[in-house]
């Protein structure tokens, strides 16, 4: 039987009972979906799992992205997310490995620069530092319900173009490639997401947002900026401190999340994330 364990007052919640790697009955998984669903953030302990497994399982929850050109493990169901070489050695810190890392540090929703962005993401914790290196996330839904009245109003009906380009840029202007620009073009996105009567709305922001249809180009930023000023307050952040074999699956949809520094020129990382598609463009479930 598995059971949950809140690890925030909003949101975020840490399943146990269950080992992920083996065969799952549907009510068990209907579980899992339903809390999924509701804590937007499920932590999973002591999952040694391999790539397969993690594909399985991830799988259960929808069809898989594949990774876009210009990332490690391009065009397979894996994202590779670590500061080594193929022989396990720690790469300086030009390497365009450990800058893609520095850009995963901002705020960020996975696949927010696609027409159709992702549903969820699932991160296995292979190979950890010994300290730092956390990830954080944000509950959006949250951030929505507190929104002062005169933000409301302001995001009602909003699109923005959220851009992969764009926000790399704020890495270095370098660091995306002709060919990345020609196959991640900057897309149109709800402002907001309504996730039904039970759940309420959310936000749907990060770095990718570049600007605000409709607005001129300070005024969107200047929006952009005063909301997630808003959202990055402390009191809506799960900070997760990785253990060996950590296994969390968020939604893309109600979330945004972000790495934390770590002693990356000298401590080894490794993790691995599968993202599940989305079904429909923001736009289909705008408020």
């Amino acid at each position: 039987m598995i059971a949950l364990r809140q690890m925030h007052p909003l949101f975020a919640a840490e399943i146990t009972g269950l080992d992920v790697s083996s065969a799952m009955s549907d009510a068990t998984f209907a579980e899992v979906e339903a809390a999924f669903r509701r804590h937007s953030v499920l932590v999973f302990r002591d999952q040694p799992i391999t790539d397969d497994q993690q594909i399985a399982f991830s799988e259960r929850f929808g069809e898989l992205e594949t990774t876009k050109v210009g990332t490690v493990g391009a065009g397979s169901k894996l994202i590779v997310l670590s500061n080594m070489d193929a022989d396990g050695t720690v790469v300086p810190p030009s390497d365009r490995q450990v800058l893609n890392n520095r850009a995963n540090r901002l705020w960020h929703a996975d696949s927010s620069f696609k027409p159709v962005p992702a549903k969820a993401s699932m991160l296995s914790a292979r190979v950890i530092p010994s300290r730092g290196g956390n990830t954080e996330y944000i509950s959006m839904r949250a951030v929505y319900a507190e929104l002062p009245a005169h933000l409301k109003r302001a995001v009602e009906g909003r699109v923005v173009v959220h851009d992969y380009a764009y926000s790399r840029s704020k890495i270095d202007s370098t660091l995306v490639t002709a060919e990345e620009r020609a196959a991640v073009p900057p897309v149109r996105q709800a402002m907001l997401i309504d996730h039904g009567a039970e759940l309420g709305r959310s936000l749907y922001l990060g770095t990718h947002a570049a600007r605000v249809e409709g607005m001129p180009e300070d005024e969107g930023r200047a929006l952009i900026d005063e909301l997630m000023a808003f959202a990055t307050a402390e009191r809506f952040v799960y900070s997760h401190v990785w253990q060996p074999n950590d296994l969390i699956l968020w939604d893309n949809r109600a979330v945004i999340h972000r790495a934390t520094p770590f002693e990356s020129a000298t401590e080894k990382r490794l993790m691995v994330r599968t993202t599940i598609a989305g079904a429909a463009p923001t736009l289909a479930a705008a408020a």
